[in-house]
């Protein structure tokens, strides 16, 4: 029998996310005004998101009270991410990473470093 081979695949890991950026002037794809400086010095641009991280990983508040020489393997809990795969981000174009996977040019980026998020579809929560 062939078995086809597991797709390779990225995952994103932390407080970071993976984006398809848009080759953008002054106006983006979605309806968001850039201003010419914005443009000029590439300070911001915006893209789709593909893939997030989990979120930020918070330690229980607990363990810090533990004798350190108690050996435990904690669950890991994290602060979710507000930003969603298929939102758009418009980032702060300094903080991205930009990779590129299976040919394709992607922008890794921290939470951190997005300054707004466009999403359609559904209600805020």
């Amino acid at each position: 029998m062939d078995e086809e081979p597991n797709p390779r695949r990225l995952i994103v890991v932390g407080d970071r996310v993976l984006i398809a950026p848009e080759e953008g002037e002054e106006r983006t794809n979605v309806g968001l005004y850039l201003p010419a400086t914005a443009v000029e010095s590439r300070q911001v641009q915006g893209g789709r998101i593909m893939a997030t991280g989990p979120g930020t990983p918070m330690s229980e508040p607990t363990a810090m009270d533990d004798e350190p020489w108690k050996i435990r393997l904690p669950d890991v809990k994290y602060l979710p991410m507000q930003a969603d795969v298929g939102d758009y981000a418009l980032f702060f174009r300094k903080a991205a990473v930009e990779i590129t996977f299976e040919g394709k040019t992607y922008l890794v980026v921290p939470q951190a470093a997005i300054l707004v998020l466009l999403r359609e579809g559904r209600e805020p929560e």
